[in-house]
């Protein structure tokens, strides 16, 4: 799946009602967490920003670890996979220009609201911060490929936003992840984020023949919401420089789905 013109991103995006109102969500092929992540195998989920692993997977990732998956970054209790977060960044850019939420701030804070969210979603991990600049890695996608190589192994499944996703570091992300699991031996996933927010239902941008859905259960649910709420920082309107929260409300009404979209 290769990277798109971008399209742009603004305003509230597509709504949750729109979505829930066209069947074609309905109709794609089912599959489940074991499937996703065979016995022997290890999640890892590459996340340009803190947020984008829960807003992505957060609900596999809190089936994963129902299923005894690696809630101490181990072996689960029945040997099976293990879960792995890897930090592209800190997300020091969400808020530009603001004397609120300034760098040095945001760069204590998203970690720690990372670290919140995922105890929420019942892992005890620390994820891997590589520190890469927030908003800067489109030029940096063979730096960050070759990182990821080297954290990489044989069987993992890497998680991470898809190519075409409309954000140029989500963009840049799931390419290098492209090349970094091609030459790991490992399988690739992708996941939209914004392609949600900029994506109309049906729209032919979104590649559908590859998309997949997994169903959460109730407590996978109340897992993700209890830790997209953990993302303060963004969910905030910003009062030095009058802009609205990060994380719009149609981010968050889908985050509250009881399903999540991917593609292999």
């Amino acid at each position: 799946m290769e990277a798109l013109a971008r399209p742009r991103i603004r305003g509230e995006g597509t709504t949750e009602a729109e979505w829930n109102g066209w069947p074609g969500l309905a109709q794609l092929p089912r599959i489940d967490a074991r499937t996703l992540v065979p016995r022997g195998a290890r999640a890892v989920v590459v996340a340009p920003h803190p947020d984008d692993e829960v807003l992505s997977v957060g609900g596999l990732l809190a089936q994963l670890n129902d299923e005894g998956d690696g809630g101490d970054g181990g072996d689960g209790g029945d040997g099976d996979a293990r879960v792995a977060v890897i930090a592209v960044t800190d997300g020091t850019a969400s808020h530009p220009g603001s004397t609120e939420w300034p760098v040095e701030r945001l760069a204590m804070q998203r970690p720690r609201e990372s670290r919140l969210a995922l105890r929420r979603l019942g892992l005890s991990i620390e994820p891997v911060r590589l520190g890469l600049p927030d908003g800067g890695l489109a030029p940096l996608r063979g730096t960050l490929a070759a990182r990821l190589v080297s954290l990489l192994r044989p069987r993992d499944v890497v998680f991470t936003t898809w190519r075409g996703d409309g954000h140029p570091d989500h963009e840049a992300t799931g390419q290098a992840c492209a090349l970094a699991a091609a030459s790991a031996g490992a399988r690739l996933v992708e996941v939209p984020v914004w392609g949600w927010h900029w994506a109309r239902p049906g729209d032919a941008r979104m590649p559908w023949q590859h998309a997949v859905r997994l169903d959460l259960d109730e407590d996978a649910v109340r897992r993700k919401r209890a830790a997209v709420q953990a993302f303060a920082s963004q969910m905030r309107s910003d009062a030095s420089t009058g802009a609205g929260p990060v994380l719009r409300a149609t981010t968050i009404a889908r985050a509250q789905r009881a399903y999540e979209v991917m593609f292999l």
